[in-house]
């Protein structure tokens, strides 16, 4: 494993920071030349790392979403972890793919878009279900009718019903409204600048461009995954948003496909269900090449609210079960099972 460059400070992990990009730049430059770090497009064994949402809105404690796990402190421990992997194996990892999550204000999932019969909105972390949506508890919010769909507010309540619905007999979580978060433009949608610092640094040294990949900024529809949406239509039947095929196809035509990232129970486990859905589709052993860093992620823990750990624990028993294989950071990639450089 390659040695940690000076410039990485575990201790800033949990904080936000300026980069000097053109000092790092120079340092990655002089870096390459000393580990003769070849370029990432003639690597022979292709090797993708995807981080999913690393982003300050759920990395760095007191922003709006930290996931903070059992032990309080998960994304802080995860991100440490993940920045020393990509330094230590920088010349194995061909591309870096960070998704981020990209929101706006007025989407289904936040307070703004519901009332009550009192004109009340839901407080965060309330699961709103079908039932409730029927019954009238909580209906769409009509004053952001205009915004939303060209003040079409019955279209809009059509929805609602229809989308609650799909997910309740797709099997997914009940629709819950979460604090805002990773706003576009705002602090909280960056990358953790520790990881981002790590990312910019394997690009000039690997002289391999970031593939960055946004998701969630549709007002009416969740976005747990990077490949698709919860919901692709309306009640109607208009398609409002698409599987992200281009990026599955290009993260598939690699040798090994390396995921970590925020958080185990949500984001991460649905992008890794759709995956598995889509190699079971093509090719069931194509799940041998996907690798899941167990100590770069964790799960959403509100204390005395409501604990994601043990259902995340099993949803990554289930794609250990399918061939995906689950390995430590501190154990360098050659040494992984399966792996033959």
């Amino acid at each position: 494993m390659l040695q940690i460059p000076n410039h990485f400070n575990q201790s800033k992990v949990s904080e936000v920071y300026r980069i000097n990009y053109q000092t790092l730049a120079n340092d990655a430059r002089n870096y390459a030349k000393v580990n003769s770090i070849k370029p990432g497009a003639i690597d022979k064994v292709k090797v993708a790392l995807m981080p999913i949402d690393c982003q300050n809105t759920f990395c760095i404690p007191n922003f709006e979403l930290f996931v903070g796990g059992r032990t309080g402190t998960g994304a802080v421990d995860d991100n440490v972890s993940l920045c020393k992997f990509i330094y230590q194996n920088l010349d194995k990892i061909s591309s870096i793919n960070p998704t981020l999550d990209t929101h706006l204000s007025m989407q289904i999932f936040h307070e703004v878009f519901w009332i009550n019969e009192r004109g009340e909105h839901p407080s965060s972390m309330t699961m709103i279900s079908f039932d409730d949506i029927k019954c009238g508890k909580w209906k769409v919010n009509p004053e952001i009718a205009y915004s939303v769909l060209h003040g079409n507010y019955m279209a809009l309540q059509a929805h609602a019903l229809h989308y609650s619905k799909k997910l309740t007999d797709g099997g997914k979580y009940l629709l819950t409204i979460w604090p805002y978060h990773a706003m576009l433009g705002g602090i909280g949608h960056c990358l953790v600048s520790a990881l981002e610092e790590a990312i910019f640094f394997h690009s000039i040294a690997k002289r391999s461009q970031t593939n960055f990949q946004i998701k969630g900024g549709n007002p009416l529809t969740e976005n747990y995954s990077i490949f698709k949406p919860e919901v692709l239509d309306t009640a109607n039947g208009q398609v409002i948003a698409q599987k992200n095929s281009k990026f599955l196809e290009t993260l598939l035509n690699n040798d090994i496909v390396i995921i970590a990232g925020q958080a185990k129970s949500h984001c991460v486990a649905w992008t890794i269900e759709d995956l598995l859905t889509e190699i079971l589709a093509k090719d069931p052993s194509l799940a041998k090449k996907v690798y899941l860093l167990e100590n770069c992620t964790s799960p959403v823990v509100v204390p005395g609210i409501i604990d994601f750990t043990d259902m995340a624990n099993d949803v990554f028993k289930k794609f250990s079960n399918a061939g995906m294989h689950i390995v430590n950071s501190n154990v360098a990639i050659e040494d992984w099972p399966g792996v033959n450089f």
